[in-house]
């Protein structure tokens, strides 16, 4: 073998250690890799002089477990099995019936409802964890209110506070029929109870001549007016003949009698608003509605018990109210005629105050119809209160227009002339010029005449129907703030309205639903319920107007529809189970600020009917309250989107009502 030269061994030693270097790289990276494949890899920083960079791993984005690492390397155990995912959330819960096709829908109608819906209905409450701040205190809430006793089935919270009305220092003057609202904290807390055999209630227009008697299960009336022709009782109903006490041969025969009597009265064209005083069972204001006449009829909560009951049950527009001591929760120049039927009422004494509460509503150039035995009997106290009653509407400047047989019909006059041209010192005075005559919440009776308008507002109404569309000129009295003139504010809500009742119509088939007796808690000038009279519903509505608000209630009955003024902070004044509908647009987001939104939900579920629907169109950012307490009324409720669409700040809950047993 040839040696190898210096050279050539140089070369062979280079290679050598090449090749060996390689080795020992591909050695160390094998052993590298397979180390640290059981470890994620994180992120790996390196820095130059000009600035730092990060270099990524490529699977960056793989989870992992921090704590578990740590504890792998001080362990070297192998990594514990991932933990099993949670279980997925519970689905949204929904309400609704099950269609034909097997599919839940919230599309259903008021109706006939399951009597045995509910068997055992208590009270439930529920304790959330914390205040959400940190703190260790915890909010008690109700998930299931109870039902009252039996004993509150036609439970009035403002007319039968008992203590209240024991403290009274006198009740001479009626105090006691008039509100006294339990304290604050001592409302209402639980579901009023319908009697124990309820049933549907019979529709309209074949309920103005009976009702089911378990609904009002009371006799009082059939033994003391039975003879009277105003409400019999035939098996498991009442029936209503049309009879009063001083037309005991039907209400139709008694309204053409006045009618022949002043032809310038002219119901349904001239004379479109009325109120009934001491309406018994209302037949007088039942039969005025087919002649185009909305009668508010109104009665004490008195011995005559349930007379106002009856006549919501019958369908027919009432609330329970009281002359007394404070003026009714109605506007100046509110009604076209007011009538009184053997009222039982004084209307001569404290030197007619109770009268100048009747001159107040009554619209300049109305009608008082007066029909009770000083008209027509001829004994001495009788005939000395007739004398009486003539020198009071005298000095009142009213004008006596006709007596006929058993009834009396004065006109009020027009304007003021009268009244400032008596002579001085004459009694009552005018009042004041600074009275406000439709400041009515809680305002006392005041012993004066209110003074009409100078400007004629309140007296230049136009005729059925063309004023239900027409703006009054009492409307630009109104304090409202409007950048547009109040006209295109009225006109732009009647539109309004009249778009939002066609789609309830036609999307939601309010045709096929049994709306009778309906109240709008936040009338505005009426448009909710003008859209149901254009749209031909067999309906009357209680258009309230809330004292948070500015006061439209002389607005909404120049348009020839009736309504009350009323703080919704405090329950209303009627019967349990009165009202098909309630509707309230815009109205409890505002009222949140003042009251406990529960508590109004109570008021709104103890007048709504069993098969009753209620409608709430208010602001998203309170709906998930609004649904925790209707939940915990029991109500079945659905949330829709309003026609702005899905991202509107605005959601329409409907709710409805059924049958609650204990």
């Amino acid at each position: 073998m040839k040696p190898l030269g210096n050279g050539e061994f140089l070369k062979t030693s280079a290679i050598l250690k090449i090749s060996a270097f390689f080795v020992l790289m591909a050695t160390f990276f094998y052993l590298g890799k397979h180390w640290s494949d059981g470890y994620p890899q994180l992120i790996f920083f390196t820095t130059t002089l000009q600035a730092p960079s990060v270099a990524i791993s490529p699977n960056h984005d793989k989870p992992f477990n921090l704590s578990a690492l740590v504890d792998q390397n001080q362990t070297l155990a192998l990594a514990p099995p991932p933990p099993s995912p949670p279980p997925p959330p519970p689905p949204l819960q929904r309400f609704g019936i099950v269609d034909e096709n097997g599919t839940m829908s919230d599309d259903f109608e008021v109706g006939e409802f399951d009597e045995g819906l509910v068997e055992d209905w208590r009270n439930e409450t529920k304790t959330d964890g914390s205040d959400g701040d940190g703190g260790s205190s915890s909010r008690v809430r109700v998930t299931k209110f109870e039902l009252c006793p039996k004993s509150m089935g036609e439970y009035i919270p403002c007319l039968d506070n008992k203590e209240a009305i024991r403290r009274l220092k006198s009740t001479a003057k009626g105090e006691h029929f008039e509100r006294h609202c339990p304290e604050e904290g001592r409302g209402l807390n639980c579901l009023v109870p319908a009697p124990s055999k309820y049933r549907t209630p019979i529709p309209w227009p074949k309920s103005q001549g009976e009702v089911w008697f378990y609904n009002v299960p009371h006799t009082r009336l059939v033994e003391d007016k039975g003879g009277q022709n105003w409400i019999t009782r035939e098996k498991d109903k009442f029936r209503f003949p049309g009879g009063g006490t001083q037309f005991i041969h039907g209400a139709n025969e008694y309204l053409d009698h006045i009618s022949k009597m002043i032809p310038e009265i002219a119901f349904g064209h001239h004379t479109r608003v009325a109120l009934d005083v001491g309406c018994g069972v209302a037949s007088f204001g039942a039969y005025l509605l087919s002649r185009n006449v909305i009668t508010m009829s109104i009665a004490p909560k008195d011995v005559h018990e349930n007379q106002i009951q009856f006549a919501l049950e019958r369908g027919v527009p009432a609330m329970v109210a009281a002359f007394a001591t404070h003026r009714l929760l109605y506007p100046s120049q509110a009604f076209d005629m007011i009538h009184c039927s053997r009222c039982r009422i004084n209307w001569t004494r404290d030197d007619g105050i109770l009268l100048l509460e009747v001159n107040r509503m009554l619209r300049a150039g109305g009608y008082f119809v007066w029909a009770a035995q000083p008209v027509y009997k001829h004994e001495e106290i009788l005939e000395e209160q007739w004398k009486d009653m003539l020198n009071l509407t005298t000095r009142l400047c009213w004008e006596f227009v006709k007596k006929d047989g058993y009834v009396a019909i004065w006109q009020k006059p027009f304007n003021n002339s009268c009244y400032l041209n008596r002579e001085a010192g004459t009694s009552p005075p005018l009042c004041d010029q600074d009275d406000d005559p439709d400041n009515v919440w809680y305002v006392d009776l005041k012993a004066c005449i209110t003074r009409l308008p100078e400007n004629g507002y309140g007296a230049n109404v136009t005729t059925w129907p063309i004023r239900l569309q027409t703006p009054p000129d009492r409307l630009q009295s109104i304090q409202i703030d409007s950048f547009i003139s109040r006209k295109e504010h009225f006109n732009a809500e009647s539109k309004y309205w009249n778009e939002i009742i066609e789609s309830y119509v036609r999307s939601l088939h309010w045709k096929k639903i049994q709306l009778r007796n309906v109240m709008d808690m936040r009338a505005g000038f009426g448009g909710f319920a003008a859209a149901l009279t254009e749209q031909n519903f067999d309906s009357w509505v209680m258009n309230v107007v809330p004292v948070s608000g500015p006061n439209t209630l002389p607005v909404i009955y120049d348009r020839g529809l009736i309504g009350v003024m009323h703080d919704w902070c405090e329950p209303f004044d009627t019967y349990p189970r009165t009202y098909d509908l309630l509707h309230a647009a815009g109205l409890l987001s505002i009222e949140k600020k003042r009251c406990n939104l529960s508590s109004i939900m109570l008021e709104m579920d103890r007048i709504l009917r069993p098969g009753g629907r209620v409608y709430i169109r208010d602001t998203l950012a309170i709906m998930d309250e609004l649904q925790e307490i209707a939940k915990a009324i029991g109500w079945q409720i659905s949330l829709r989107d309003t026609s702005e669409g899905p991202y509107a700040n605005y959601r329409i809950l409907t709710a409805d009502k059924h049958l609650l047993r204990g």
